[in-house]
């Protein structure tokens, strides 16, 4: 009786466990993917006849911050979780919104795919970075708090134009 209560306990708990996100890597991949889902879900909200807009002169538009926000994605990916050189040029404006929203869903990609082949115990590693030497954990951390940070603004663009935002999608 107690080996078969044994047996069952571990045939429950083990799958439990083993879905849990164990390495800071598997977490951030697993957050990395619901902020994708939510920011496109933003983007996607904000009628197209509002892209343009932007709160005040000084600031980017809500399209020129989702470009903004994928340029981040793909210097940051590239430079520190690649081989590949990173060229940074000035970045089109995409011409409509379904592009802008294809070219943040791909860098979105891209980025995830780069972190995904990247070893676990290379987030130890130390890299140079403009404020200082930063481990490539905090460059991930890096990665998703600039998203977190637009993202932000751009909720309250959409509040501005009397667009309801999306249900905040977290963990």
């Amino acid at each position: 009786m107690k080996k078969t209560l044994l047996l069952l306990t571990l045939l429950i708990i083990t799958p439990v466990l083993m879905a849990q996100k164990t390495t800071p890597k598997d977490a951030w991949l697993e957050k990395w993917e619901n902020s994708k889902s939510y920011l496109i879900a933003l983007a996607e909200t904000m009628p197209e006849e509002h892209y343009n807009f932007k709160p005040t002169e000084r600031q980017m538009s809500f399209k020129e911050q989702l470009i903004h926000i994928k340029g981040n994605m793909d210097w940051l990916s590239t430079t520190y979780f690649s081989e590949e050189e990173f060229k940074r040029t000035k970045a089109d404006i995409p011409a409509t919104k379904l592009e802008t929203i294809n070219l943040l869903t791909a860098s979105f990609d891209a980025a995830l795919e780069k972190i995904k082949k990247s070893p676990d115990a290379s987030l130890k590693d130390e890299v140079s970075f403009f404020a200082g030497d930063k481990t490539k954990l905090q460059i991930l951390n890096l990665l998703q708090d600039h998203v977190t940070h637009h993202r932000g603004q751009l909720i309250v663009y959409l509040n501005l134009n009397n667009v309801e935002p999306p249900r905040y999608v977290g963990w």
